[in-house]
């Protein structure tokens, strides 16, 4: 069973609880979120697998997930890149930030997001377990169809976009 790292608001570990216990009570937990560009600027979108318990065939960041306990978050990240996408490249953590969202089937994911920035030009192999499809978009392009079309969209891609967007242009 998998566990995820309870933590308060200052991403202090509070404990562990079982991933989906978690998702249903709406207990803040450790997560990342992982955004790979390439040489041309183009953003690296996955769309989640139809097999995923909540946001099912939407598009999100590259790949995000949770440390696993006594797991070391930068870690985690570099480990689930190369399950989720097939590839390795080094990360720079950027920022974080807490988010809750609540889904229609009663799951809420409240996160303490460490967001992840990559840089890779090479193949992509993702697990097709993880991933239905992936593409490298331009930021005007994921922007405007944040905006025209914002139910393809993961909530939480919504609410880091921006923020990724704005940390680029600083």
């Amino acid at each position: 069973m998998e566990e995820v790292i309870l933590v308060d608001e200052q991403d202090v570990s509070t404990g562990t609880m079982p991933k989906l216990e978690a998702h249903e009570k709406a207990v803040l937990h450790r997560a990342f979120s992982i955004f790979i560009f390439n040489s041309k600027g183009e953003m690296l979108l996955q769309q989640r697998a139809q097999n995923k318990y909540h946001s099912a065939g939407l598009w999100s960041n590259t790949c995000c997930s949770h440390p696993r306990p006594g797991e070391d978050t930068a870690t985690a990240a570099l480990r689930r890149l190369k399950e989720e996408m097939g590839f390795e490249t080094e990360l720079e953590k950027v920022f974080d930030f807490v988010y809750k969202a609540s889904f229609e089937n009663g799951l809420t994911e409240h996160e303490f997001d460490h967001v992840f920035v990559g840089y890779h030009d090479g193949a992509v192999y993702p697990d097709k377990n993880e991933a239905a499809g992936y593409a490298f978009t331009s930021v005007n392009e994921i922007e405007r169809l944040l905006k025209s079309q914002p139910e393809l969209f993961t909530a939480w891609f919504h609410i880091a976009f921006p923020k990724v967007k704005e940390w680029r242009e600083s």
